[in-house]
């Protein structure tokens, strides 16, 4: 991906939450170098990732204990990071409107 929208939103949470932080940083880096065409190629790298509607994908970050919702451009190479929360405040949002 060629660009990865708001970064800030990440590092904001693992300030927070410092135990998601070597997580995180290794799903943006992980992310960052890839050439994604579809969601099968992001289930090939992350195969506990879900995907959803609305070309979303939902990323288990730290063994399930934080959720991730990233949306993804693939023409353009853009990844739109969605939410990042714990697994209790994932359950409260819908992951295709979010």
């Amino acid at each position: 991906m060629k660009r990865i929208v708001a970064k800030k939103t990440l590092r904001d949470f693992w300030e927070k939450h410092a135990d998601s932080e070597q997580y995180l940083k290794t799903c943006f880096d992980t992310t960052r170098a890839s050439d994604w065409k579809s969601p099968n190629d992001i289930k090939r790298t992350f195969a506990h990732a879900s995907i959803i509607g609305q070309n979303r994908v939902v990323f288990n970050i730290k063994g399930n204990s934080y959720r991730l919702i990233v949306q993804f451009n693939y023409a353009r190479q853009w990844a739109f990071i969605r939410f990042i929360g714990t697994h209790s405040e994932y359950d409260k949002v819908n992951a295709e409107t979010i």
